[in-house]
């Protein structure tokens, strides 16, 4: 397994490292589901274990997964490993009893909730886990502040920034001045990463690093998925009824992933080391983060590792997606 700093720090991370969203298990904000059909602790112990033993040295957390869940989880199955690791985990969408969960107050809670969720005296990188500060971005100041002194008081090592749009990310890094930032990106999708786009430049000119989550799709890159039968996700899974795994765009994919397959071979192996070694292509991309639910698909996440992809096999999957 290769390793990358973050930013300007000294921390390196396995360049394939884990997310653990699935961990969360199911679970609703304001009536929506933002979680995952449940899952097995036994299994995710296995594949803990296995990607542990195999290199991978960097989790990725929230304290809205599971509502805590997901970190308690994770530091059940790390264990005595828990301080070996480096750990990312978010605040930001748990609202709790607060108005904005970028209040300094609940932002100071729920990093110390989160501290004994993973059995830990200090997080490694701590992230804003969205843009959206308020109206007018009243909580910006005042969250960025206490984010600050948390890291003065040593609670947290790096502070992080995720964000779904370019023009959250050029409004907040100035003022935040994140080591990491971290949105989705694929092969599907890449457009803040590209040559010439406002984050890549952010990235460059600030020395950052990019995590990328959903690098595979949500499993769309592996071929998982047959637009005659399109998946039906269970009650409470956040992929319910999303437009990604109808048939029309199952059917829109599939030309896509058939010059995927003609090119690098059509095993879920394969198909997830184009995937994956596509964005760490990037120099900017700190880590890719694929979330997980067993051993196998851990297995399959980093038989990726150490396969870097060429100049021309980079391009030839560029100019497949390039619709």
């Amino acid at each position: 397994m290769k390793f990358r700093k973050l930013g300007k720090s000294e921390i390196k991370v396995s360049e394939i490292s884990l997310g653990c969203w699935t961990m969360g298990g199911k679970n609703w904000a304001k009536g929506v589901s933002i979680g995952w059909a449940d899952v097995d602790e036994s299994e995710i112990q296995q594949a803990v274990d296995y990607a542990i033993d195999n290199g991978v040295n960097h989790f990725d957390n929230a304290d809205v997964y599971g509502n805590g869940k997901a970190e308690r989880m994770l530091a059940r199955v790390l264990g005595s490993k828990i301080n070996d690791v480096v750990i990312a985990t978010k605040v930001g969408w748990f609202q709790g009893t607060a108005e904005h969960a970028y209040e300094p107050a609940h932002i100071r809670h729920q990093c110390e909730q989160s501290l004994i969720n993973l059995k830990r005296d200090y997080i490694d990188l701590y992230y804003f886990h969205h843009g959206n500060f308020g109206s007018n971005d009243e909580y910006l100041d005042e969250a960025v502040e206490v984010m600050y002194k948390l890291k003065e008081e040593g609670k947290i090592r790096l502070i992080g920034q995720s964000a779904y749009r370019n023009e959250d990310f050029v409004k907040l890094v100035p003022k935040v001045k994140p080591d990491v930032l971290q949105s989705f990106a694929s092969a599907m999708g890449d457009g803040f990463l590209a040559d010439g786009t406002p984050v890549r430049k952010l990235l460059e000119e600030n020395q950052i690093s990019f995590v990328a989550f959903g690098p595979l799709g949500q499993g769309l890159l592996l071929d998982k998925y047959d637009k005659k039968n399109p998946p039906k996700f269970e009650e409470g899974d956040h992929r319910r009824g999303s437009d990604k795994f109808s048939a029309e765009n199952l059917a829109k994919l599939e030309p896509k992933l058939e010059k995927l397959k003609e090119k690098f071979g059509g095993s879920n192996e394969e198909l997830a080391r184009a995937a994956l070694q596509y964005l760490l292509h990037y120099k900017v991309v700190g880590a890719v983060i694929p979330g997980f639910r067993n051993l196998k698909q851990v297995k399959v996440n980093l038989s990726a590792a150490d396969n870097p992809l060429n100049d021309e096999e980079f391009e030839f999957i560029k100019t497949v997606f390039s619709d």
